[in-house]
């Protein structure tokens, strides 16, 4: 008796239970997106570097932090603007991180600085407008073939005997052949939204570093210094006095083949290192280069090979023995 009791009231609380439930609206969890790159970066160097070698600086509307480092020899020779590649930090161990202290024994004031977010939905947002514009010549186009309507038919006319006769043949003698490109790793959108981002903060940081008039180097890595070098090939009137790019490429085929050419094209001296083990996109198109450097007469190019690991001490050592090579050579 006492257990059919408590089995009835049982019952009745999950059945209560049951009933709440249904009468809740149920609604999804809201999405809080994860924090970008660049502000992860901008918090670690706040929290981990001295504030006196933290030096933000405003390009347009947006401000981004530079490490600044001061010359720490007898003689000054200069001022070296060090740019990383993208998703890279300003203190990595590819190189930026040693240079920025190493180079200040040789006699130079080096800025460290950090890259821009990649916006992946660059290419959507490119593509959209696009929609945009042709649905508004839509209305333009309409009226043209509106006019062109007996010239329509007569075009169908000939596409029904056309047709008759692959029907009779089995052949389209007018089809053209076709062709597809493969996919690009990433978009010419993509790669042209990171360009004018961080040409914004290289102008910010340049005249910055202009405040004194000094010899001017930039130090580049990988994707970045491949849109360094487009800017530069448009711009020739920079005023720099060597630039110096390590494994520089571009993820897209046809701009980084064509970096070869505009590598010959840019007004200052160029340093080209890379590394025995750095991805084919940069290997394979070390001879072009050179080709592409003899037929411009471009004198003040050399290209340097560093073997084992970026990250190696030994290769750190040598990375700044050659810079400072090509360096003295020039002033």
């Amino acid at each position: 008796m006492v257990l059919a009791q408590y089995l009835k009231v049982i019952k009745l609380n999950v059945l209560l239970s049951c009933a709440l439930l249904l009468t809740v609206q149920v609604t999804a969890a809201e999405h809080i997106a994860p924090p970008s790159y660049a502000s992860i970066e901008n918090n670690d160097i706040q929290h981990l570097l001295p504030n006196d070698e933290i030096k933000p600086i405003l390009a347009g509307d947006t401000e981004f932090l530079t490490l600044y480092s001061e010359y720490m020899s007898a003689d000054f020779r200069g001022t070296v603007l060090l740019i990383p590649d993208w998703q890279s930090s300003a203190t990595n161990n590819a190189g930026m991180s040693f240079l920025r202290k190493e180079l200040n024994n040789l006699g130079y004031t080096t800025y460290a600085m950090t890259v821009p977010d990649i916006n992946w939905q660059a290419s959507e947002i490119a593509t959209a407008a696009t929609n945009e514009n042709t649905a508004t010549e839509s209305t333009s186009a309409e009226n043209i073939l509106a006019q062109s309507s007996d010239n329509a038919n007569t075009a169908n006319e000939s596409a029904a005997v056309e047709s008759a006769t692959i029907e009779d043949t089995g052949v389209n003698k007018s089809a053209e052949p076709h062709h597809v490109n493969a996919i690009e790793k990433v978009s010419d959108a993509v790669l042209d939204n990171y360009k004018v981002n961080l040409i914004a903060r290289y102008e910010a940081l340049y005249n910055t570093a202009m405040a004194e008039p000094n010899n001017i180097v930039v130090i580049a890595q990988g994707i970045s210094a491949g849109v360094l070098l487009e800017h530069y090939a448009q711009f020739p009137d920079s005023r720099l006095n060597a630039f110096i790019s390590l494994s520089s490429y571009l993820p897209n085929s046809k701009r980084n083949q064509d970096l070869s050419q505009t590598s010959s094209l840019i007004a200052p001296p160029l340093l080209d290192i890379y590394y025995a083990n750095d991805n084919n996109e940069i290997l394979m198109n070390l001879k072009n280069r050179q080709r592409w450097v003899n037929r411009n007469a471009k004198f003040d190019y050399r290209q340097r090979q560093l073997f084992g690991l970026r990250n190696q001490p030994d290769q750190h050592a040598r990375l700044s023995k050659e810079i400072d090579g090509f360096l003295r050579r020039l002033f």
